[in-house]
């Protein structure tokens, strides 16, 4: 189980590493050059991942980015989804905000349309907008207890008045390498929100770290290894059926990588893309066991 210190291991080492490049937290993937073109090299450098769901993405589609870092995928995005589409990322590390945010314009007039924004909150609870919570509780006097029960108050109200993703208002949910680093108490809420804000029929396309076996919870409370995708990995298996327990129908392979990314112990990690669609009715009860899985006829290329 991740602690309060783990997770700030997530944000400190995310922050170093939106300063400096760190090759340990990233897998050689083969993205469109047409699309790098457009965006600076300090974006590409310092950008971290294990997949390339851009490529799934269609003309005019509305895309959240889950984790959207330095924003590369989010500016490959604007270019595959066009002027008439529109791409959000949310991510919690203030440094990678100010990278991205500064190279939104930068990339934009590269390519002739502007429709890139970034969020600042926690990809597992995709309602409340820290910029905005910011704002009102620098408002406030709070103090003690009574404070703490207030900034609660304010949080509540914001995810219901001044959502920060809308339910039902997105296309299509991409994220690249960053379900693994939310602890596994918080999975199940953030596999829900995935569910939540995508419109009925909509899809999660999702790159990930999954294991060949359940990661130890000695593993899981080693920061570092948290930190690198690594600990927070869930079994490959237990990864396809979260999304079929979210309510996800199908929900299928698009590309797994047969050479492992890493080995700790006789676990190994190996890069995952799934997607995973939001029926056009949703029932009343979540489905229990008939999602559709499957692996593709042929095996993806070496993640590193």
């Amino acid at each position: 189980m991740i602690t309060e210190t783990t997770e700030a291991a997530v944000r400190d080492r995310y922050a170093n590493a939106a300063q400096a490049k760190e090759d340990s937290l990233c897998c050689a993937v083969d993205y469109d050059a047409r699309f790098l073109e457009a965006i600076p090299e300090e974006v590409i450098e310092r950008d971290y991942g294990c997949g390339d769901p851009s490529r799934y993405l269609r003309e005019g589609e509305t895309v959240l980015d889950l984790g959207s870092g330095t924003g590369k995928i989010c500016f490959i995005a604007s270019q595959v989804v066009g002027p008439k589409g529109r791409v959000i990322g949310v991510d919690m590390t203030d440094e990678m905000l100010e990278l991205a945010r500064r190279n939104a314009p930068l990339v934009a007039k590269n390519i002739g349309h502007a429709n890139v924004e970034f969020r600042k909150g926690r990809i597992q609870d995709l309602a409340l907008d820290f910029d905005l919570l910011d704002a009102e509780l620098k408002s406030a006097s709070l103090n003690g207890l009574e404070g703490f029960l207030e900034a609660e108050a304010v949080a509540e109200k914001l995810r219901a008045e001044s959502p920060m993703i809308a339910s039902g208002s997105v296309d299509v949910v991409v994220s690249n390498c960053v379900l693994n680093l939310v602890s596994g108490e918080l999975k199940p809420q953030l596999f829900g929100e995935l569910f939540r804000v995508l419109k009925p029929g909509g899809r999660a396309v999702i790159s990930d770290i999954v294991g060949s076996d359940d990661v130890p919870e000695a593993l899981q409370r080693d920061a570092e290894l948290w930190s690198g995708c690594i600990s927070g990995a869930l079994r490959e298996d237990r990864f396809l059926r979260a999304f079929a327990d979210a309510g996800f129908d199908p929900v299928r392979i698009l590309k797994r990588d047969e050479t492992p990314w890493r080995e700790v112990g006789e676990i190994a990690f190996h890069s995952l893309t799934v997607e995973a669609i939001k029926p056009s009715k949703t029932k009343t009860e979540k489905p229990a066991g008939n999602a559709h899985l499957f692996m593709p006829s042929t095996g993806g290329s070496s993640c590193c």
